[in-house]
């Protein structure tokens, strides 16, 4: 099987059911938003806050554009769809999963926005930032997998019932 390249929102669960997927599928799992933090030596909210957006989405693509893997879940950073060149690689080596979650879920599960080193504009809301990422998810989904009112193992599932081949 291709590599699997997760994107969504913050707080959809694309790190927490790509180790699920990737254990069910018997593949590896990567997530990008360490690599980064591997990379940096910073917490993604401490590059953005020190370093500024601009930086962290500079960081972020570079990420990206080293991802080399094989057989793997990778999980990417919400502000991914943000690099064309960063999602054209990831295209180029797997497929794109939307991990697809109603703004109203999200807001439900994410208490963090302010330390979670969400890439967002001085100002701008989650509300804000929904709408202006997710025609950038949709644009680069292959699959889309919806997760509203689902347990991680009925996501995960679903995912294997419907997407497998």
């Amino acid at each position: 099987m291709d590599n699997l390249i997760l994107i969504g929102m913050p707080a959809c669960g694309k790190s927490t059911l790509g180790v699920i997927l990737a254990k069910t599928l018997g593949m590896s799992f990567i997530d990008t938003d360490l690599m980064i933090q591997q990379h940096t030596g910073k917490l993604l909210q401490e590059l953005i806050d020190q370093e500024g957006m601009e930086a962290f989405l500079r960081a972020e693509e570079e990420i990206l554009l080293r991802v080399g893997a094989e057989n793997s879940v990778i999980a990417t950073g919400g502000s991914a769809v943000y690099s064309e060149r960063g999602m054209a690689h990831l295209k180029s080596i797997g497929k794109v999963v939307y991990i697809k979650l109603p703004l109203e879920e999200i807001l439900r599960r994410l208490n963090n926005i302010q330390t979670r080193g969400i890439a967002m504009n001085p100002g701008e809301n989650l509300e804000e930032l929904y709408r202006k990422r997710v025609p950038l998810y949709e644009k680069y989904a292959d699959l889309v997998l919806e997760t509203a009112g689902r347990t991680l193992e009925e996501s995960v599932s679903l995912f294997v019932s419907q997407f497998r081949s």
